[in-house]
């Protein structure tokens, strides 16, 4: 049987940390899940004696999770691409170091990063800046985690928006074998992907950048329309991409051995990941399947 490898982005927070990580995606029906080590929006870290790692991991076995389908994001305030401001630049290559010692620490392979913006000086500079930032990184960091390069919508002035620019990135560092994607539907979306033509789009990653560099599905619907680059995240069925298009990634055979993760906006107070995860595993839409929810009204997750 083959494996389904399913989950969405947890918490790491007080009191129990990656034990209670555990404990809440097994609570949405996952078989993975993706969390920050702490707030997305800054680089403070706390201890790794403190986060009940162990007890985490022991939780993680005991449920017939792996580690190897675990993910962790790395803030999304951290910029490799700004050649602008020096000081942002190396802030994020000592975060990045640190992070991925700390990742390897806890006993997981995958850090997914956003790949930079360029904040005025042009996309080619910031490609280039993110190429230095990660050499310097991995002459670093000896360690054996994946930085997976996320596919990024355009927003402001982000790069990394089509696979020609995540693949020059990888052609250009020194260790190529330290990279991996990980491809957002409703980035690509809003980047100017046709998402809908699932095959074609897996066709053209494998052309450009190669199938075996992927590690990860990010698995969002839309509030935008294609080539909108705006990234804003929909859940399942009620955005411009759709759930049988969503379901069609998520039950691809060239993708059933990667981690696919929901980071769809909650619905009022609540998380939506169990009615996502088992919609995604029956392959039924429910519809309106919000409307047992206290609110319509999505709260961005990411």
């Amino acid at each position: 049987m083959k494996p389904f490898i399913l989950g969405s982005h947890v918490g790491l927070s007080h009191p129990n940390y990656l034990l209670g990580a555990v404990e809440e995606a097994l609570s949405y029906g996952s078989s993975t899940f993706m969390f920050y080590t702490g707030a997305p929006q800054n680089s403070i870290r706390k201890p790794i004696d403190q986060l009940k790692v162990q007890e985490g991991l022991a939780r993680l076995k005991e449920a017939g999770m792996s580690p190897k389908d675990i993910v962790v994001h790395a803030p999304y305030i951290i910029n490799l691409g700004n050649t602008v401001k020096e000081e942002t630049f190396t802030i994020a290559i000592q975060f990045l170091v640190t992070e991925l010692q700390r990742v390897q620490a806890m006993g997981f392979s995958i850090l997914v990063l956003h790949p930079g913006a360029h904040v005025g000086a042009g996309a080619q500079v910031a490609l280039d800046k993110i190429v230095e930032g990660l050499n310097t990184v991995l002459a670093q960091d000896q360690g054996q985690v994946t930085i997976a390069l996320e596919t990024m919508a355009g927003k402001g002035s982000e790069v990394g928006i089509t696979f020609e620019e995540i693949r020059y990135i990888i052609d250009h560092v020194k260790q190529p074998h330290r990279l991996g994607v990980c491809l957002d539907t409703c980035h690509i979306h809003d980047a100017g992907y046709d998402v809908t033509d699932v095959d074609g789009i897996l066709k053209q990653f494998d052309t450009i950048i190669g199938l075996d560099k992927l590690r990860v599905i990010h698995i969002n619907d839309s509030k935008n329309s294609r080539g909108a680059h705006k990234d804003r995240h929909e859940n399942l069925g009620y955005g411009a991409i759709g759930f049988d298009v969503l379901k069609a990634f998520v039950h691809h055979p060239l993708l059933s051995h990667l981690p696919k993760i929901l980071e769809t906006p909650w619905v009022g107070e609540r998380a939506p990941y169990q009615d996502e995860i088992a919609m995604l595993r029956n392959g039924t839409f429910v519809t309106d399947w919000r409307r047992a929810y206290p609110s319509s009204e999505g709260k961005e997750k990411e």
